[in-house]
């Protein structure tokens, strides 16, 4: 990594006189806060509507001055934001108040540390919090429900495993919903009239970085994988964050079996007395674990008798006609944090066999001539990749984007023996191309709509297009195509739904040239 990508460490700022008292929604101190919101996306608006609720003197700072900020900006001055500055040279410098320092600044997740303003506040003795952090302050309000918090974080399988959570909490008869770093912003939820039974919580490491304490009643780190090492400065930093979310955990911190750092964080963690160290596997569950038996998922850590006795809490095909490994152990963890807060068994089935599975996470989109064509566009990343090519066994691979600074050599030579071929897409796929040369030297690799520079097409939908359709002519029966790109998607794509959408688009439009059948509401089949 250069020096230049080098992100500063600073130690965190959690709290002042100013804002110690600031522990409920209640607390008068609130009142006239100077508070500086550093972002105006979907965090960064529920955060300043938040506070001018509370009655905080709030300003806005962003450096995009797009047409939804604008709207979003023209809204929150409605509702009484002192201002709101979408200028990219109002983010170089912490902004006053009349004169007057601000008290705190509440970041958005996407700025970096090394931001010049965040550097600044940091400077001047400042804390810095997520909205987590906030959201935790506010969440004790008279005459409202306080909710219990279920958190968990990793490099992946988050989402998959926020949505079982808290459909598992549903059919257990719960009022519960998925938030933070996914769906509605935490501080939405906290807001809520009715209020919530429990919040499952998605984290990411950029929250957690800013999130000083929080109090769940059970926690998770799914996996550690390389990534995002350029916003948190080094691979410690981007663990030590994503550790943090064990801190405190009142009843359980869930750890994954198969990834031994995760076991060592909760080691590491200062958790509250009568805290216990929970597993979840997809192997046979010993004491304390959620594992898998015979294609049971059963549960040997909250039953009376788990010396000797093991729960049964789903079947694998509850999880659907495609259930890879890391699905299950996607739905192993959530029974874990669940059954933590006292869930019953049939509540496990129920949510697993009913959870939201969203698109772009193994969606299978069409099946021809004995052919899978499988949509990861989620695997943003070597980590969520490498548990896609596990899946299969004969792979037209379509991979490739924004890499993020990681590297694929050991994710191709784990499964080098599993590709048929590997077509390209992204605006730079060199580093992955490099590691398929050195190990996996046999296994053809092209690369559709790709300049003689070696520099694909900024139009990601064509460089789609063009993949699928050489997919269409490699692919032979027993093979699936699967886009798993193991990269970001914002060089060629708006995101990854974009990328996966692309590739949807592709395949149906391929069934369609062989007169193959197009299912509006399911998979192609041909």
């Amino acid at each position: 990594m250069s020096e230049a990508m080098v992100t500063p460490v600073l130690e965190p700022i959690a709290s002042t006189p100013r804002t110690d008292p600031l522990t409920s929604w209640d607390a008068p101190q609130w009142q006239g806060l100077r508070v500086v919101v550093a972002g105006l996306g979907v965090t960064g608006f529920s955060v300043a509507d938040t506070l001018v609720e509370l009655g905080a003197d709030v300003l806005v700072v962003d450096g995009n001055a797009s047409e939804e900020n604008v709207r979003r900006a023209e809204t929150l001055r409605i509702v009484g934001v002192r201002d709101v500055v979408l200028e990219k040279e109002a983010t170089t410098a912490l902004p006053r108040f009349d004169a007057q320092p601000p008290d705190v600044v509440v970041t958005s997740p996407g700025w970096r540390p090394d931001q010049p303003l965040l550097m600044q506040a940091h400077a001047a003795g400042l804390p810095i919090w997520s909205d987590i952090e906030l959201a935790w302050r506010v969440r004790e309000r008279a005459g409202r429900k306080v909710a219990d918090w279920i958190c968990l974080t990793g490099t992946n399988g988050k989402t998959t495993t926020v949505s079982m959570v808290e459909a598992i909490l549903r059919a257990d008869g719960r009022r519960a919903i998925a938030c933070g770093n996914v769906g509605t912003p935490v501080l939405d939820a906290v807001r809520d009239p009715e209020g919530f039974d429990v919040l499952a919580l998605e984290l990411s490491s950029f929250q957690l970085h800013w999130t000083h304490h929080i109090e769940p009643a059970s926690s998770a780190v799914l996996n550690i994988a390389e990534d995002h090492v350029d916003w948190h400065g080094s691979m410690d930093g981007y663990v030590r964050d994503k550790g943090s979310v064990y801190e405190n955990t009142r009843i359980a911190c869930v750890f994954n079996e198969a990834a031994p750092i995760t076991r060592r964080l909760v080691e590491q963690a200062d958790v509250q007395e009568g805290c216990r160290a929970v597993s979840f596997s997809t192997d046979t569950p010993g004491l304390s674990t959620v594992g898998l038996v015979d294609g049971i998922l059963v549960d040997r850590a909250f039953t009376e008798n788990r010396a000797h006795e093991a729960v049964a809490l789903a079947e694998r095909s509850d999880l659907g006609a495609v259930a890879p490994q890391h699905t299950v152990s996607n739905a192993a963890a959530a029974a874990a944090l669940t059954r933590a807060v006292g869930v019953s068994p049939t509540a496990v089935r129920d949510g697993l066999r009913g959870y939201d599975r969203g698109e772009h996470r193994i969606q299978l989109v069409a099946t021809s001539r004995d052919v899978m064509w499988i949509n990861d566009s989620k695997a943003t990343n070597p980590h969520a990749a490498d548990a896609s090519l596990a899946a299969f066994s004969s792979i037209v691979w379509i991979a490739g984007g924004l890499p993020k600074g990681v590297t694929y050599d050991e994710l191709v030579r784990a499964h080098g023996h599993r590709l048929r071929a590997v077509l390209l897409i992204g605006a730079d796929s060199s580093a992955l191309r490099t590691a398929l040369a050195e190990h996996a030297p046999d296994v053809p690799v092209e690369s559709p709509l790709t300049d003689p520079s070696g520099r694909g097409t900024e139009d990601g939908h064509a460089a789609m297009t063009a993949a699928v359709q050489r997919a269409d002519e490699l692919a032979e029966a027993g093979d699936v195509v699967l886009m798993a790109p193991a990269a970001a998607s914002m060089d060629q794509f708006r995101s990854y739904a974009d990328r996966g959408d692309a590739f949807i688009e592709a395949v149906t439009a391929v069934m369609r040239q062989h007169g193959w059948n197009v299912d509006d509401d399911g998979p192609v089949s041909g």
